[in-house]
């Protein structure tokens, strides 16, 4: 008898429970300290933070999709200022931009002001484009860095661009910043990028995505490697892309961005996919080249391969032992 009683009395206790569950929260969340509470109201607006947080009303599906998409949008602004850091040291630490293509660098630069330019001068939210700020930054220093450790004619294939005393590249390093700036000033400037005119640059920002991406897609498969292609801003960006499609329709529902990072997503996924299947390092493909030489009793030693800008994939030093 007692077990019936108890089983009658379950529901009822459950459902007391989360009548009294709501009441415990927001014990808590009413007094939220204002240290924290002043960033959430700025980040999700008043509205929705009384609602979500202070009442903690989470069947309110418009608030919960407004401040999903504001959270996606602050940790993808968060993400982007580091993302092409690891590419950067990469670059620098090796002195060598091999694998990278430079005109798929330059390319995607120029998509990146233009986006930030158009998101910027039509006021959108901060948090649905902030990114763009800091890639750009980036993917100009990365370019910068390209040409600065391109090889030069007839030097000898991975010869250190810092030995001399004087990089020849230096002057056309200057020039890029010299244009960096006078873009960045006109396509911030009413007098010389009207609105009008800058909408129609970001309608063409579209199949700009998918050619800056096409040179260093096609130079990964002749070369069958990524060279020094940063995996980690490679996966991040593809992730970046995705979640923007979602921001981007909550917050700004704008098409010309939409299908912007929709394109952008579909090429990051293709560089993805190169980078799982080219996994391989040098060093390993170097290994098995050598196993394989060994097996057919040839006496060749085949050095480290270097990718070159616009060549037909790797070349491949032999000596003779």
């Amino acid at each position: 008898m007692s077990a019936v009683h108890s089983a009658v009395r379950e529901p009822d206790f459950c459902k007391h429970m989360l009548t009294l569950l709501p009441l415990k929260i927001t014990a808590v969340t009413h007094h939220i300290p204002s240290f924290l509470r002043i960033p959430a109201e700025a980040l999700i607006g008043e509205q929705c933070y009384d609602t979500l947080v202070y009442d903690f009303d989470i069947t309110d599906v418009d608030c919960l999709k407004y401040s999903l998409s504001k959270g996606l949008g602050f940790g993808i602004v968060v993400g982007g200022g580091i993302i092409k850091i690891p590419q950067i040291v990469t670059i620098v630490s090796t002195r060598s931009a091999k694998g990278l293509s430079l005109s798929a660098y330059a390319l995607e630069t120029v998509a990146y002001a233009i986006n930030l330019a158009y998101n910027s001068r039509n006021n959108f939210p901060f948090s649905t484009y902030g990114e763009n700020f800091f890639l750009t930054i980036q993917n100009v220093i990365i370019t910068l860095l390209i040409v600065y450790f391109a090889p030069q004619r007839g030097a000898v294939i991975g010869a250190n661009s810092l030995t001399s005393k004087k990089n020849p590249n230096g002057g056309k390093v200057f020039t890029g910043i010299v244009i960096t700036i006078a873009t960045g000033l006109a396509l911030w400037s009413e007098q010389l990028c009207p609105l009008t005119f800058l909408s129609l640059l970001q309608a063409a920002t579209l199949p700009l995505s998918i050619i800056s991406k096409a040179p260093q897609i096609i130079q990964n498969h002749k070369s069958r490697s990524t060279g020094n292609l940063s995996a980690f801003a490679v996966f991040n960006g593809l992730l970046g892309c995705v979640a923007r499609l979602f921001t981007t329709k909550q917050e700004v529902n704008d098409p010309l961005i939409f299908w912007g990072f929709a394109a952008a997503a579909a090429m990051n996924a293709i560089l993805a996919f190169q980078v799982f299947i080219y996994r391989k390092s040098d060093d390993e493909i170097l290994e098995d080249r050598r196993h394989s030489a060994s097996e057919r009793g040839d006496h060749v030693v085949l050095e480290k391969p270097v990718v070159l800008e616009g060549g037909n994939g790797k070349r491949w030093a032999r000596k003779l032992d």
